[in-house]
């Protein structure tokens, strides 16, 4: 492949970007220990009890599937103590390579900037290098010799144009071994992936295969995704999810205003999301629109499309009712595939796809069922549904333009109530927006900014650790930076096998893998929203939340989703392990027998209750695995 010459390259910046280069992410106080005076001071690591996984059931399979990198300890970097002997520890230097492996997400470049600081700070003779082109940069072995003057012109800047990126995928053997082959050529010591869901799991796959084959290369993977998607009991929010939530909120504020203004169009928004509605679930909270429908709604409840279509439409007639005919409809893109009847029909063609049928040979093929539903929906979306599938063998969900075949549904369907006498409103009007790549190249939050920069220095520190197949994180992200508690979990301890069958006993069938995570229904942030729901259908009271501010009272401002929900995993963890000692200390030999039995009691109570909460995993609920 050809090395696109202008990566990498320095460019000219404009007066904005110029003063955001300049902005200085913060560090937790275990990291700014480590980085300030003395070369070799070092941070402690405290390695804690062994992981799991997060569905017990499992675990065996992960284990199977991974056994030089499965059940590795949950790893905390803390500062050290005056005393603490580590910090007079010298690094040698070393080698990391760096590669984009998922959608470019604001607060990307800020990922090898903590990287870059962190390994420099270490010892000025550590390297760092990037991968040019992503993925098949890495497979080609293309690199960039990062320096701190090739790397000032994308300090907090948006894309991921200082590398770039291909394939979103490091999977088949043949792209693992060329993968391996580079880390050995170029003697490497760590390999850090920055992307999502997909190219954490291939980090995962890409550290157990390195360590079965002695290759010294450790691979650290960074949770940097727009889609918000990957997101756990250990990772609260992904780089990149703030900035582009504050991107999509501004616009679809900016068209209920319009809306309101006109006072005669219906808009439907769709806004990235992929399998998952992270973002539309916190555009709604932001910006307020009159109807939000969520996939994990629709797949948990099993709406058909009639159904949606129907409830839309009791939606328009209401607000009519109050002489308004105007409003604004948010999706996710991943809501067509939540649709039970549609789901089954993309499914039929991914098959057809995967078995090399020609597109145009496909809808000859499909099922009479699936024939009649395809033969149902509109031109442009039959066109759509056949295209190519994504890198990951999914529909290309980006290009399947969903509100159009709402506001097509919604109209005919409107038009049926008015022939029948049921409306006798004005005529429905519709117009119909796709935010998907407005924001990917955006300039980063402050949010972003500290958090990739952060997650960076962590990524150095799991390699100074010798640590393989760990995912680099923090939490407590709802407080100031300074009350950030820094980590590093191991890839397996994300991983489940999802099972195609809702019974009890159902046994996991496939690969383990990271899996998206949906939007939770029993979660904090969705109940506001299901508490408001009727106000924003009727009232219009449109939020403003306004462009991205990098200073005032509204530079530190963070996603609702992440400040209503109590996330502190590691901080949880902390405070169980204070009581455990507590008990330790109350029950020492020579306590007496009616201290002894009252903890025996209690215990034995605790353990049968968390037996009965970790097994079997959510299994009577949809196979979108909510909480």
């Amino acid at each position: 492949m050809s090395m696109n010459a202008d990566l990498g390259k320095p460019r000219e910046l404009t007066g904005l970007q110029q003063r955001r280069a300049l902005y200085q992410p913060e560090l937790p106080p275990c990291l700014q220990f480590f980085n300030q005076h003395d070369q070799g001071k070092a941070i402690r690591v405290e390695f804690g009890d062994s992981t799991m996984t997060i569905d017990p059931t499992c675990a065996n399979m992960v284990a199977q599937g991974f056994p030089h990198t499965f059940g590795q300890p949950l790893v905390h970097f803390l500062k050290p103590n005056k005393m603490d002997a580590q910090a007079n520890e010298e690094h040698p230097p070393i080698r990391v390579g760096v590669v984009f492996s998922g959608r470019q997400s604001p607060g990307g470049h800020n990922v090898i900037w903590g990287i870059y600081d962190a390994i420099k700070t270490q010892n000025p003779q550590s390297v760092l290098l990037g991968f040019i082109g992503g993925t098949e940069g890495l497979f080609a072995n293309q690199t960039l010799d990062i320096t701190d003057d090739v790397l000032s012109a994308y300090k907090n800047q948006g894309g991921f144009d200082f590398l770039g990126r291909t394939v979103d995928q490091i999977h088949t053997t043949e792209q693992v071994n060329a993968a391996m082959s580079t880390c050995c050529d170029l003697d490497l010591d760590g390999l850090v992936i920055i992307g999502g869901v997909t190219s954490n799991s291939d980090a995962a796959q890409l550290a157990e295969t390195f360590a079965n084959h002695n290759c010294k290369t450790k691979v650290v993977g960074v949770p940097v995704s727009l889609n918000g998607d990957l997101k756990n009991q250990f990772v609260e929010t992904t780089v990149g999810f703030d900035t582009v939530c504050k991107v999509n909120s501004q616009l679809v504020s900016n068209v209920c205003l319009d809306a309101i203004s006109a006072g005669k169009y219906y808009h439907f928004v769709r806004v990235m999301g992929w399998k998952a509605s992270h973002v539309a679930l916190e555009c709604a909270l932001q910006s307020q629109p009159n109807m939000v429908i969520l996939g994990e709604e629709v797949a948990f409840s099993k709406l058909t499309l009639k159904e949606i279509i129907s409830k839309i439409c009791d939606g328009v007639q209401a607000r009519a009712a109050q002489e308004k005919y105007h409003g604004v409809l948010l999706i996710s893109e991943g809501l067509i595939e939540s649709i039970p009847e549609m789901f089954a029909l993309i499914q039929e063609i991914n098959i057809l796809h995967g078995n090399k049928v020609p597109e145009n040979n496909i809808p000859s093929q499909l099922s009479p069922w699936a024939t009649a539903l395809y033969n149902y929906l509109p031109p442009f979306i039959r066109r759509e549904l056949l295209l190519h599938q994504d890198s990951d063998n999914s529909a290309q969900l980006s290009q399947i333009d969903t509100e159009q075949l709402l506001a097509h549904l919604v109209e005919a369907e409107m038009n049926r109530r008015t022939k029948e006498g049921k409306y006798k409103g004005r005529k429905f009007s519709s117009v119909c927006h796709f935010f998907g790549y407005q924001a990917r190249g955006s300039l980063p939050s402050n949010f972003d900014c500290d958090y990739a920069y952060v997650l960076g220095h962590i990524c150095t520190h799991i390699l100074a650790a010798g640590l393989n197949g760990y995912m680099a994180f923090a939490t407590n992200l709802k407080e100031p930076t300074n009350k950030w508690r820094c980590a590093a979990v191991p890839l397996t301890a994300m991983m489940s096998v999802k099972r195609h069958s809702r019974s009890p006993g159902a046994v996991p069938t496939g690969k383990p893998v990271i899996h998206p995570s949906p939007v939770d229904l029993q979660g904090k942030a969705y109940a506001v929203l299901r508490e408001k729901a009727s106000s924003f259908l009727l009232d219009d009271f449109y939020r403003t939340p306004g462009g991205i501010q990098f200073d005032g009272s509204g530079a530190d401002v963070k996603p609702i989703t992440l400040t209503v929900e109590d996330q502190d995993y590691l901080g949880d963890i902390e405070l169980l392990q204070d009581y455990l000692e507590k008990v330790r200390n109350i029950v020492k030999p020579g306590c007496s027998r009616e201290i002894l039995k009252a903890a025996i009691s209690s215990m034995s109570s605790v353990k049968d209750v968390l037996k009965v909460m970790s097994a079997p995993f959510n299994a009577g609920l949809p196979l979108f695995n909510l909480n």
